[in-house]
């Protein structure tokens, strides 16, 4: 693959946010400086992009009731989405090229696809996609644990058509590392297979350990069609995230996953078919330089 089709992605929001002052802690996780400090929210955008990112991704993961209560959400959860795109637009927009992707994370919570409640989605899911809807180039569907998930998401994401990516996150300690699963335990491919048949125009993994992206790649690249792309954008968490019960806690983070080392995950994953590289939690702006340099050494953009 030429160097020139790789697009590279920006990395985990919160550490950086927390770097750079804004307050970090759950159960508001990267919420929280939107509520308090917005402000580093647009600068966090703006060195992603110093770094090399081509696409930001907004920063409203954790503006969901799950993350700061249903009274809260009621109250603010509109304003706060709203906010996450404008902040994301307005660092976009200094660069030419700069894509904004909407995030449509879990409604209900990380890694839990059994909590999935399929009455109550599409409010939920509706009110995300209407407040980023004036600021995203795309739709990123993202830490998605199963194809109901997903689709509820793809569904809501068609009153306001964009682009649309998936990224779907895989099963940490899988039993059988050579027949990849979502956390859901579904197949790969058959969420692959899902994802097109919504019309994803490209298909990623994220939130999982870099040592699981490979069979999923292998899946993905094997179930797609000419034209849909394949990604990664792995996190950086010691224990696999099956064991960290979702909002409970601060994780601690892989001292071995240095930017370098990450670099070099992503050189394999290029080789195998990937065409969009990023990071996900813990992976900060160091990472997304380092990418830049290994999988973009030219500069240009796609």
């Amino acid at each position: 693959m030429m160097q020139e089709d790789m697009v590279i992605l920006d990395g985990g929001m919160s550490r950086e946010l927390e770097r750079l002052g804004a307050p970090f802690r759950q159960p508001e996780w990267s919420a929280l400086a939107l509520f308090e400090t917005p402000d580093i929210v647009e600068r966090v955008h703006a060195e992603f992009i110093e770094a090399g990112a081509e696409v930001i991704t907004t920063n409203n993961y954790a503006v969901v009731p799950f993350h700061i209560g249903e009274e809260r959400f009621a109250a603010d959860g509109r304003r706060l989405i709203e906010l996450s795109g404008r902040l994301a637009r307005s660092a976009a927009d200094r660069r030419k090229g700069i894509r904004v992707a909407g995030s449509i994370p879990p409604v209900f919570g990380s890694y839990l696809p059994q909590d999935f409640d399929a009455a109550r989605a599409p409010a939920l899911l509706g009110t995300i996609v209407a407040g980023l809807a004036p600021h995203a180039d795309l739709w990123l569907i993202e830490t998605t644990s199963s194809i109901e998930e997903m689709k509820a998401a793809a569904k809501a994401s068609s009153a306001a058509p964009k682009p649309l990516w998936v990224s779907y996150t895989l099963h940490d300690d899988n039993p059988d590392p050579q027949a990849p699963k979502l956390r859901s335990g579904e197949p790969v491919r058959a969420a692959v297979e899902a994802a097109v048949a919504e019309g994803a125009e490209a298909v990623l993994f994220n939130c999982s350990a870099p040592e699981v992206m490979e069979a999923a790649l292998r899946a993905a690249v094997a179930a797609v069609p000419d034209g849909v792309r394949v990604g990664v954008y792995a996190n950086a968490f010691t224990k696999p995230a099956d064991e960290v019960p979702a909002n409970d806690g601060v994780d601690e983070i892989r001292h071995d996953l240095d930017p370098a080392a990450y670099a070099e995950w992503a050189r394999r994953w290029r080789e195998l078919g990937a065409a969009i590289v990023g990071g996900c939690c813990g992976i900060g702006c160091a990472h997304i330089a380092a990418l830049r340099r290994a999988l973009k050494p030219s500069g240009q953009s796609s």
